[in-house]
């Protein structure tokens, strides 16, 4: 039987209640929830995998056969790379945009594995028994299907460039044509594939531009030893420093302004031509960069949709349910159901507040990093190894030394990653105190439990305040003389009598102190927890903290194998012996009776300076120093004689063979004038 609206009692609509009633049915309606189905985009997964694999196989193909004629043509070619090493980490003078890409795209591929359904596109609906499996396959897969772009882009040569070209806008363009037609997917939320892709799909963007413009470059990349910044590195640091005159005023403190400004260029990284970024470091931190991404967006996607829903779901039986709790927000239900859903947008509000303070913490940390990075790398380019290690320590490659420097970029991105969701979480906390137990209650002027505790203890605060302004300026006037230029202790009587009398005292703030440091130190390593460059426990305990264990290892590796000083003497030394090269082709032209045009005596003199100031550099380089047959000599000597220190055995050693390399240096260096 049909009722009109009369027949009925009046009825207070609430926000989510249709203004009319069903005919059939007493109860109001509320909006439907939107429901994602899966899509299946017209671009098929599994057949673009397919498809694609098999062209990239026919592209190693070629590549490795012209690649292979290549050397056989032209005989003995240094630094030549294959498609089974495309990449040399310990270059730095090559393109590394091209490389940092590649491995962004992996990256992102195994952030989206996470929660992907489907781990592996040629298996659909995934059985739950074997979908670890299936993820473990996949985390070896998608390297291997990225591996193409990045042979394209190293080997250097002109067909790999159009090989990569073809092979990026596949990629892109597919990928693309997937997120157009599936913008919306059921997992996580809607648009959350979409948001998690964009990585990608900027990555692949700039290889489809990239690698044209390797393809039309007039010159094409130098290889390792034939680029000019190391000779460039090299002239740097001969050339002559100038003497910076003290002015007066450098010698004023500086003011508060000018401490600010040189504190945050501590935190700004500025480019400088003399120094290249390795290329390992390079790729660590843009994945670094990636994962901040990836986490902030994970983070967001998991928690922002549950407090939307959560807040729409609320209505007057919310007042009952409080009652049950005995909490009491008022009388009116619509007034509670206000306020309930007016402290859930704050919660959602706290949290979205501790997600951004995290991004830029983490954004801020790296971009710290990196300025720690390239002054721990320059500092052990000129051998200053007690800056980073503590000790004396040999810049040898070892066993765990090689685990450690292939691992830094999958380390430093777990880092950065649990550390921005652990920075979330303790800033939510802190969030969530100060706006719902002093800003509220302050606002609104009730429920004042934090200051109504302070106010019953301001006694002992202003005792405590008293009592350490009464140190500081007793210390200040009248236990500190100054007498003739320097301090002395005054008093004494005095001072010890003040020290017995406020011995109770200082033990309660020596209690607030101790919370004060526990906090302090919490809230540092909680900061500083993405970065490796640095310990965050005492250096004393230094090697128990493995981040930083694995970045010191690193450097070592790092440092002894792509020295640009070293790298500079070798492509020297290549020069003369290659045939074809440089040096040899002067050389042949000397024989041939070419004489080339006079110098002057001041050329001379500034090239024999420059090549003794080579040879003192390379004789301290502290890489090259265990090569040497003369330090050898004297480390057997050393085991069989062990009166003497240990430390005045490495001076006297490193004397001598100082000593012994200028003797070697010398008569070279001479006939080589002779000969100029």
């Amino acid at each position: 039987m049909n009722h009109s609206k009369d027949e009925f009692e009046p009825f207070e609509y609430s926000y989510y209640d249709y203004p009319d009633w069903y005919s059939n049915n007493p109860e109001p309606t509320k909006p439907p929830k939107e429901v994602i189905s899966p899509c299946d985009p017209t671009a098929n997964e599994a057949i673009f995998h397919i498809c694609i694999l098999s062209i990239s196989l026919v592209t190693m193909l070629i590549l490795a056969a012209l690649i292979r004629r290549n050397k056989l043509c032209q005989g003995f070619t240094r630094g030549s790379s294959s498609i089974f090493s495309p990449t040399n980490f310990l270059d730095q003078t090559q393109r590394k945009g091209v490389v940092m890409a590649v491995f962004g795209l992996v990256f992102s591929k195994l952030a989206m594995l996470v929660i992907a359904p489907d781990p592996l596109p040629f298996y659909k609906d995934t059985p739950a028994e074997i979908k670890e499996f299936m993820k473990i396959i996949a985390i070896f897969y998608y390297p291997v299907f990225y591996y193409p772009l990045m042979v394209c882009s190293t080997l250097q040569h002109k067909a790999g460039y159009v090989f990569g070209t073809l092979l990026s806008i596949c990629h892109f363009g597919v990928q693309l044509w997937q997120k157009i037609d599936c913008p919306k997917t059921p997992e996580l939320y809607k648009f959350y594939s979409l948001l998690a892709s964009l990585p990608q799909l900027s990555c692949l963007a700039y290889l489809c531009i990239q690698f044209p413009f390797l393809f039309f470059r007039k010159t094409q990349t130098e290889e390792d030893f034939d680029s000019r910044y190391y000779n460039d590195y090299v002239k740097y640091l001969l050339k002559k420093k100038k003497s910076a005159a003290v002015s007066p005023t450098s010698c004023e403190k500086p003011t508060m302004v000018r401490r600010i400004l040189n504190m945050s260029k501590n935190y700004i990284y500025l480019p400088e031509k003399v120094f290249h970024f390795p290329l390992k470091l390079a790729v660590s931190l843009f994945v670094a960069l990636v994962a901040i991404y990836h986490t902030a967006l994970l983070l967001v996607v998991l928690v922002v949709p549950t407090l939307h829903i959560v807040r729409a779901g609320i209505d007057e039986n919310i007042a009952f349910l409080l009652l049950g709790f005995g909490i009491i927000l008022s009388d009116d239900r619509m007034e509670v159901v206000k306020i309930v859903t007016f402290y859930t947008w704050l919660l959602e509000v706290c949290y979205l507040c501790a997600m951004t303070l995290s991004c830029v913490v983490s954004l801020v940390m790296l971009t710290r990093t990196m300025v720690c990075h390239r002054s721990n790398v320059r500092g052990l380019y000129k051998g200053e190894i007690y800056n980073l290690y503590n000790s004396q320590k040999s810049l040898r490659p070892s066993k765990s030394g090689v685990v450690c420097w292939m691992g830094l970029t999958g380390y430093q991105a777990a880092v950065v990653c649990l550390g921005m969701v652990i920075q979330t979480v303790v800033f939510f906390i802190c969030f969530l105190f100060l706006v719902f137990l002093v800003i509220i209650p302050i606002f609104y002027g009730r429920n004042l439990i934090i200051l109504e505790i302070a106010g019953k203890a301001w006694p002992a605060w202003v005792t405590i305040i008293l009592i350490t302004l009464l140190q500081h300026i007793t210390a200040r006037f009248a236990f500190v003389k100054k007498d003739a230029g320097t301090r002395d202790l005054n008093n004494r009587e005095s001072l010890f009598l003040l020290t017995y009398l406020l011995f109770l005292i200082n033990t309660v703030v020596g209690l607030i102190v101790a919370i004060w440091r526990m906090v302090i130190t919490a809230l540092y390593n909680i900061v500083h927890l993405g970065r490796v460059d640095i310990s965050l426990i005492h250096h004393t305990a230094e090697d128990f903290d493995p981040a930083f264990h694995y970045y010191k290892h690193f450097l070592k590796v790092e440092v002894s194998q792509s020295h640009p000083v070293m790298k500079a003497f070798c492509g020297l030394l290549l020069d003369m012996m290659v045939e074809g090269g440089r040096m040899g082709q002067k050389i042949r032209d000397a024989e041939e009776g070419i004489q080339e045009s006079s110098q002057s005596r001041s050329t001379n003199s500034r090239r024999i300076r420059s090549r003794w100031h080579l040879v003192y550099t390379l004789v301290n380089n502290p890489s090259l120093l265990g090569s040497r047959k003369h330090f050898q000599k004297l480390q057997s000597l050393d085991s069989i004689l062990n009166g003497s220190p240990k430390r005045s055995k490495q001076k006297s050693s490193k004397r001598e063979v100082g000593k012994a390399s200028a003797t070697e240096a010398a008569p070279s260096t001479e006939s080589q004038d002779k000969t100029d």
